[in-house]
This record gives C-alpha cells, sequence and structure tokens, in this order.
C-alpha cells in the first residue's frame, strides 16, 4: 500500500511538473495549428459570418496560379543563398576572432560588437539605412560602381538582381548571430585535443581545422544550420520595407504572401493554406538537416 502510494504521488509528482508546460503547448501551438490546417480547407474570410468546405482547392490554387510558384521558388531561393552564406562567413568570422582573441583581445572584442550590431538593431530601421544605401542614384554602392568605371544597378528595382539583393541582406544581418554560436563552440573545444593532432603530424592550422576544430563544431553547425534555416524561411521585415514583393512579384515570399493574402485581402483560409505549406516546407528541410548533418556531429 505504502509502495503503490509512493508510486501515485510520484506521478502526480510529475504530472504537476510537466502538466503545464504541456498545457501550454497544446493551447499556443497545436491548437493553433490544427485551427489553421481547418480552415486551410475553407473559403473563409475575416469578417465572414459563414464559410464553405472546399478540400484542397486552396492548395491547388497556390501550386497551380503563377503567383503562387512564384513565391515558393523565391522563397527556396533566398533560402538556398543565405543558410551557406551566412553560415560558412558566420563560421570564417568565429575562427578570425577566436584568433585574434589570443593577440589583441581588445581588437577581437571591438570587432565581435560591430558583426553582432545588426543582430541587436531594428531590422526595419537598417532595411530603411540599406534602401539609402542601394539608392539608385545616391547610393554609395552605386557610387562606387560609377568610381570604378562600373554601370550603377538598380538593386531594388531590378527583377533579376533584386532576390540575390535581400539574400545579401539577410546574410548580413545573420552572421554576427552564427558568429556567437561558433564562438561558443569553439571556446568549448579543448586545447588538449590541438597538442595531441600536433603530435600525430596535424601542426597546420588547415590539418588542425579539419581534424580537430571542424568535427567537434559539429553540434554547434548543426544548430547554426536550423536556427538560419528558420529564420531565413521567415523572411518579411526586408521585403515588407525594402520591395513589398516587387517588382512584379520578382521578391514575394512565403511570408510575405501570407501577410499579403491574409491582412490585405482578407482570405484567410488561403492564408491558412499558405502557412501550413510553410510549415511543411521547414519541417521537411530541418529533417533533412538532422538527417545529413547528424551523421557528422561529434558530441564526444
Amino acid at each position: 500500500m505504502t509502495a503503490l502510494s509512493l508510486a501515485t504521488r510520484e506521478r502526480l509528482t510529475d504530472i504537476w511538473l510537466a502538466g503545464p508546460a504541456t498545457l501550454a503547448m497544446v493551447v499556443f501551438i497545436f491548437l493553433p495549428v490544427a485551427i489553421v490546417a481547418m480552415l486551410s480547407l475553407t473559403d473563409y474570410q475575416f469578417g465572414a459570418t459563414t464559410f464553405s468546405w472546399i478540400g484542397l482547392e486552396n492548395y491547388q490554387k497556390l501550386f497551380s496560379s503563377t503567383l503562387g510558384r512564384k513565391a515558393i521558388t523565391n522563397t527556396l531561393i533566398y533560402v538556398a543563398v543565405v543558410i551557406p552564406g551566412s553560415v560558412v562567413l558566420g563560421l570564417l568570422v568565429a575562427l578570425g576572432l577566436h584568433r585574434m582573441s589570443h593577440w589583441a583581445p581588445r581588437l577581437s572584442n571591438v570587432f565581435r560588437t560591430v558583426y553582432f550590431l545588426p543582430v541587436a538593431a531594428t531590422l526595419v530601421a537598417m532595411s530603411v539605412a540599406w534602401q539609402m544605401v542601394l539608392h539608385p542614384s545616391l547610393g554609395v554602392v552605386n557610387q562606387g560602381l560609377v568610381a570604378v568605371n562600373l554601370p550603377p544597378q538598380n538593386w531594388l528595382g531590378d527583377r533579376g538582381l533584386v532576390l540575390y539583393t535581400l539574400s545579401i541582406i539577410g546574410i548580413w544581418q545573420t552572421v554576427g548571430y552564427n558568429m556567437v554560436l561558433f564562438l561558443a563552440g569553439l571556446l568549448a573545444i579543448p586545447d588538449e585535443l590541438y597538442d595531441a593532432a600536433e603530435v600525430d603530424g596535424a601542426g597546420s592550422p588547415w590539418s588542425s581545422f579539419w581534424t580537430v576544430t571542424w568535427p567537434m563544431l559539429g553540434p554547434t553547425t548543426l544548430f547554426v544550420m536550423v536556427i538560419t534555416a528558420a529564420n531565413a524561411f521567415r523572411v518579411f521585415e526586408t521585403v515588407a520595407t525594402l520591395t513589398k514583393g516587387g517588382p512584379a512579384f520578382a521578391s514575394d515570399t512565403l511570408v510575405y504572401a501570407l501577410y499579403r493574402e491574409g491582412f490585405v485581402y482578407f482570405k484567410a483560409g488561403y492564408s491558412s493554406a499558405i502557412t501550413i505549406v510553410f510549415f511543411a516546407i521547414l519541417l521537411v528541410l530541418t529533417l533533412l538537416q538532422f538527417r545529413v548533418v547528424e551523421r557528422k556531429v561529434h558530441y564526444r
């Protein structure tokens, strides 16, 4: 009887500890996802008193319409540029600052602050600054091109350039955060591993990087890639501030299309379908990253 009572008390304690968090996840995550999935099968519009079940018509419209396919393609291109660019640059900057901290710690701290400023600053304000920098006639970028006898570009008005311009801004905004994560991973690597690698003949910086640094950064790299992918898929502020999806929907993305259809045209059903597709793509990409990258992760 006493053992049963003790076991019961332990179960009640477990429920008491895990229950509030579980309830919060159900109410604020799983329930809204279920509601959005249900709305995606309807033609409901915000403010309407009735709606009709239309099945998969919203999804069919998304994948069959030119604008829907354009939003998906632009998002995938943006992610394909931002993820490798921000991860590689974040790693290179972290490696440089980590080495600099040994012979110029104060200068290293200054550079860390400079690289992290885009992360701490308001992205909308930074977007306005980028709008001035990339101005077709007054921007310093085009003035620099003219100074070296190169033709100026309409960075935010050219359909062939605008998406890659936004991708560069996305990389600039993400590098500082990735740098901090990689610096934390570098500081966690024991110096004894580098000494052992040097004894085994891997004394050059290139050899020590591939034999010690890169394998030990496996968990950090996986985390950085997942976080970067999530942030890249959620790109909205720069699109809304700089281009509003233009010109001719050349910079339209899934999140901005979701905002436009849901909060400008009030098409709750269609915007819910975009949300589900966005969630599915992000989930598949995250699972692929775990399957591919996790095989090369070394925890010990």
